[in-house]
Order: structure tokens, then C-alpha cells, then sequence
């Protein structure tokens, strides 16, 4: 392991490991990433945690963490000098409960209608269409989600809008949501998401290991 650092197992475009990624490189948190392919999954990273999704990360006291928020939790307790906590909690918890839970169900069924039976892609994108007005009701009042600094809930949503606005980026851009797509380009346009998004080849048992985030 890279200088006996943490072990994330990772996949470059999954939004759960991105908003991982984000919160490790902002608290300047080092790991040992290992970038996996999710239909060829190391034997490593399903030892270590059964559920075998990603974001991973095996703690050195052989701890492990396997949801993304507890990650985001994590790094940031290490430190937080951007003060992603500093927002307002309960809108925070609102706003990535309301991501995670009803906006999350009808990203996947737009996105991959053909996966659930009976889904119905433009009712779904529809649905999640609501959810998104929300927070362009939010960015209307503020640059950030909760406030004028970025907090934890701007980047553990993020990932998850640009997937829904890649699904069919037409389509997206011509929605009156101005303060929503001004978000959104303005993080994909950061020096931040260029980095949490450099390519990694994809690991296996006695490659070496990129530490992250590069310095």
C-alpha cells in the first residue's frame, strides 16, 4: 500500500466515488486510489467490503467505509478548510436526502429505462425535472446551494445533476433553469473537478497505486 496510506477503490465516472473523490481532495486527505472496472471487480475490494460498490475506503486501523457520505464525513473530520460544514445542516440534510432518495430513483429510470420494467424514461426525467426546479429555486438566492461558499451538499449533488444533464445534454441545456446550469458549468469548468476526474489505469492485485489527490 502507498506509504501505508487509506485505500480507496474507485471508478472514475460513478457520481457515489466522485463525491468521495471531491471531499478527499478539498480536505487534502491523502489515499491510495485504485481505480476498478465495475463489471470486473478486484477480489480485493469485494473481500473488504461484500456490498461491492463504490466508493470503497479501507481505513489503516482496518476499518472500512462503504457508503459515499461516510467517506465525505470522514475526510472532512480529518479537515474541512473550505468549511464545506459550515452551511445551514438541516437544508443540507434535506437537499442530499432529496438527491440520494426520490431525484436518485428517477435519474436511473431515465437514464436507464430499459433496466426497469415498465419505466417510462420522460415520466421519470419529468419527475426528477421537479427536483431540480428546487435547486435553481435555491441557486436564484444564492451562487451556492446553501449559502455564498460551497458547502458539503453542493458537491454530493453535483455528480449527480451532471449525470442527469448528460443523459441528453440538448434536451437540458434548453430548460429554463439558468442559476441551475450556471451551477453546473461552473463546477465542471473548476481546476477541482478537472482533478477528482484525471485518468487512472485500472488496478489489480501488485500494481502499483496512484496516491490522491496529486500534489
Amino acid at each position: 500500500m502507498t506509504l501505508d496510506l487509506p485505500i480507496l477503490y474507485s471508478f472514475r465516472r460513478c457520481p457515489y466515488a466522485m463525491r468521495a473523490r471531491l471531499a478527499l481532495a478539498a480536505s487534502g486527505q491523502s489515499v491510495a486510489l485504485r481505480e476498478v472496472l465495475l463489471r470486473d471487480k478486484p477480489p480485493e475490494m469485494i473481500e473488504a467490503s461484500p456490498k461491492a460498490t463504490v466508493p470503497v475506503l479501507v481505513l489503516g486501523d482496518g476499518g472500512v467505509l462503504e457508503e459515499s457520505l461516510d467517506v465525505m464525513n470522514w475526510a472532512l473530520a480529518q479537515a474541512d478548510p473550505e468549511g464545506w460544514l459550515d452551511a445551514d445542516g438541516v437544508l443540507m440534510d434535506r437537499l442530499v436526502a432529496q438527491n440520494d432518495g426520490p431525484f436518485k430513483h428517477h435519474l436511473d429510470r431515465y437514464k436507464y429505462a430499459n433496466r426497469y420494467e415498465g419505466a417510462v424514461a420522460e415520466q421519470h426525467r419529468a419527475e426528477a425535472s421537479k427536483i431540480l426546479l428546487d435547486l435553481d429555486a435555491c441557486l436564484a438566492e444564492n451562487v451556492w446551494l446553501c449559502g455564498s461558499k460551497a458547502s458539503f451538499a453542493d458537491y454530493a449533488i453535483l455528480p449527480f445533476v451532471r449525470q442527469f444533464a448528460n443523459t441528453d445534454r440538448a434536451w437540458f441545456d434548453a430548460q429554463d433553469w439558468p442559476h441551475l446550469q450556471g451551477w453546473l458549468e461552473g463546477f465542471l469548468a473548476s481546476d477541482r473537478f478537472k482533478a477528482v476526474m484525471n485518468k487512472y489505469p485500472r488496478w489489480s492485485a501488485g500494481d502499483p497505486e496512484s496516491t490522491f489527490p496529486t500534489t
